[in-house]
């Protein structure tokens, strides 16, 4: 998984509460994930009392498809503004916390309006989500949401206290106090609305904003998370709705890698990929960036910077695909997963099986059908909510277990034949047999044995020769 070692064309209609306000609004179709669902961003309107909302808010266009929100017209850049984004390991621990803070106040000496997304510290989230199952075996959603999205506050109450102390003005604001409204779908929230009045506001106040990423709340008024890496999300979505000029996004590695590091220790770091390359290295395995956070950075342009919380290096940019991402490097990178699973499936009509599937919720990946029989494949995390739709589909289905899965991306493979030949001809030189192999533009991806995974990106990545310094891209 590249690599951490650990926009959809427009749509056609404009949401009701952009009617009702009179804004112009994009809107935006993601080929990752169905996406068609209409939301809509604003930056400058004047913050209406709650009660006054919902009416407006209850009636934005939805599916149930997952949504690219999209950034409302009149939102407005301002001269300097960053979205700084803090992962867990970056904030892990009292001293790691003070160092972000340092880092902030810095970026804000600079001249720059700073908002900073951060992370609850460490493993907090996993320790909240542990303390919920030893109370329940089956939490009730609502109140494991707000469980669960303490962690972020902590963590931004915490550096707020840090920037004082070192003589800045900061505000720390929970996701709702920020005005990030969601859905009403808790544990996978998707943000339809940014009201940035209150950042704003504080921001023309020079000081520092800190929002609690993860999190916000519901058109019910109910506390929602975002998802896993929901922080990644939050931070882009405010750099959008806030024009700001890019958003870094602060880890523990250096950036996104040609493979996982932690299996190919020659891994290149890349100077920059394309919003595609991404969209692909997320949805195949890469950790460094939740998919959905890659989605609306490329349907509003906002620049991304995957970094170091550790060093001042410049790292990885994620931003719109050039001729050198064609020419100068075919494949950027080799990704594997063993968190997706794959089911074979029986009699069973194709819209009755994925309709069941999509009431779920479940994120079907991976689908081929040959005669009656259809493979498809879903994160693991799923797999209860999976099972329980292929019941309701009265399904005939079988789980294949032990598989892995390996894709080989870059934005090159467009206007360079031979890529699959090289693929499988490496595959037969280590033995390994792919099954169910799908491809896109930019992308092949198959199955294979588990135990057969890390061979596979090792010889891969050889192949290709991607720890090669001929295949950098520079970042303009």
């Amino acid at each position: 998984m590249p690599f951490l070692p650990d926009r959809g064309g427009p749509a056609s209609r404009r949401p009701v509460a952009a009617l009702r306000s009179g804004l112009s609004t994009r809107t935006a179709a993601s080929r990752h994930g169905n996406c068609n669902k209409t939301v809509t961003f604003r930056s400058t309107e004047r913050f209406e009392t709650v009660d006054r909302l919902l009416p407006r808010l209850q009636r934005v266009a939805t599916t149930e498809f997952e949504a690219v929100p999209a950034v409302a017209g009149d939102a407005t850049a301002r001269a300097g503004t960053i979205v700084m984004k803090f992962g867990g390991t970056s904030v892990g621990d009292p001293e790691k916390l003070k160092d972000v803070a340092a880092r902030i106040v810095a970026a804000h000496a600079e001249g720059t309006r700073v908002v900073a997304v951060l992370s609850a510290m460490g493993d907090t989230t996993d320790e909240l989500v542990r303390l919920a199952y030893e109370i329940s075996p089956r939490p009730e959603p609502r109140e494991l949401d707000m469980l669960i999205s303490v962690g972020e506050r902590i963590s931004c109450a915490l550096a707020a206290m840090a920037i004082h102390d070192l003589g800045d003005e900061a505000i720390s604001l929970t996701g709702s106090q920020a005005g990030i409204v969601t859905d009403t779908v808790h544990g996978k929230a998707k943000i339809v609305d940014v009201r940035a009045r209150r950042i704003h506001e504080a921001l023309d106040q020079d000081k520092v904003v800190l929002v609690a990423g993860f999190q916000g709340v519901s058109t019910s008024l109910d506390i929602t998370t975002l998802g896993r890496g929901g922080s990644d999300t939050t931070a882009v979505a405010l750099a959008a709705a806030l024009a700001a000029s890019h958003c870094e996004i602060y880890t523990d590695v250096a950036g996104v890698f040609s493979a996982d590091p932690r299996i190919v220790p020659n891994a290149r770091k890349l100077h920059a990929v394309s919003y595609d390359e991404m969209l692909e290295l997320s949805a195949s395995g890469a950790k460094v960036l939740q998919l959905r956070s890659v989605e609306v950075a490329r349907n509003y342009g906002v620049k991304l910077h995957v970094r170091s919380t550790f060093s001042d290096d410049d790292g990885t940019w994620v931003t719109e695909e050039d001729e050198r991402m064609l020419e100068k490097a075919i494949i950027s990178g080799v990704a594997h997963t063993f968190d997706e699973a794959v089911y074979r499936v029986q009699s069973v009509d194709r819209a009755d099986l994925f309709a069941a599937l999509a009431e779920a919720g479940v994120n079907v990946d991976t689908i081929i059908q040959t005669g009656d029989e259809i493979v498809f494949s879903a994160p693991l995390g799923d797999r209860d909510d999976a099972q329980a739709a292929l019941e309701r589909a009265s399904a005939n289905c079988d789980y294949i277990e032990g598989l892995a899965k390996v894709s080989l991306i870059g934005a090159g493979m467009k206007s360079h034949p031979g890529i699959a030949a090289r693929t499988f001809a490496t595959l037969r030189e280590i033995g390994v047999d792919a099954r169910f192999i799908v491809t896109s533009p930019i992308k092949i991806s198959f199955f294979v044995e588990r135990g057969d995974a890390e061979r596979t990106v090792l010889a891969l990545h050889e192949a290709f020769e991607l720890a090669s310094t001929a295949s950098e891209r520079e970042h303009v």
